[in-house]
């Protein structure tokens, strides 16, 4: 789920394969991306588009929302205005893990995601063992932190670095990642200047 400017709340429907949205002050819901039980990876506008067991979506500073479509590989954006849905990286149903630039590169049933409000997305590729960096405007995917295919626990520096499974992220605003390492029973932290991977120490204040 995530929040945006207007309050209103954005879910991310896995088993409809939908993206739907909730009025808070009316609790009215109602499905802006996607048709349910009908799974597909289709671009287009609102219920035209199709996607295929979407885990997470992050929104930007623009109000633009961007799911992580895990069973389609790939990650999605819906444009506010138009709840227009196109496909920013990855390719449907391609799974692998390749950086490159929009359907050259190739995730493995990727999960949480997040944005740093402005042109960053964040893609914990699951499958993978990996945290993934989108730059938005580009469509450019690199690998920000693990080693493909190489599960485990170990701080580190990138590819040194190791995830067994990890399954959301969130970023704050002085430019560290929490990912929730779910094999590993752990809370990670990545600072994304110097790519480097440790254990969550959360301050509860």
């Amino acid at each position: 789920v995530a929040l945006d400017a207007s309050g209103d709340l954005y879910v991310a429907d896995a088993n409809n394969s939908t993206i739907r949205k909730v009025a808070l002050s009316t609790a009215m819901v109602t499905t802006i991306a996607g048709s349910a039980g009908r799974p597909g990876s289709t671009d287009g506008v609102g219920k035209a588009a199709l996607f295929s067991f979407p885990q997470a979506l992050a929104i930007d500073g623009t109000g633009s929302i961007y799911v992580s479509d895990s069973s389609n590989c790939t990650v999605r954006k819906i444009a506010p205005a138009t709840q227009t849905v196109t496909t920013i990286a990855g390719a449907a149903e391609m799974a692998g893990s390749r950086d490159g630039m929009g359907s050259a590169a190739r995730f493995n049933h990727p999960r949480g995601v997040a944005t740093d409000g402005t042109d960053t997305a964040y893609v914990v590729d699951t499958e993978n063992h990996t945290v993934r960096q989108v730059a938005l405007s580009s469509g450019l995917v690199t690998t920000l932190a693990g080693l493909p295919g190489m599960r485990g626990s170990r701080d580190g520096f990138g590819a040194s670095a190791q995830f067994d499974l990890p399954s959301d992220v969130t970023a704050d605003r002085l430019g560290s990642l929490y990912v929730t390492d779910v094999n590993n029973c752990t809370i990670r932290k990545v600072d994304i200047r110097t790519n480097e991977v440790i254990a969550a120490m959360l301050d509860a204040k």
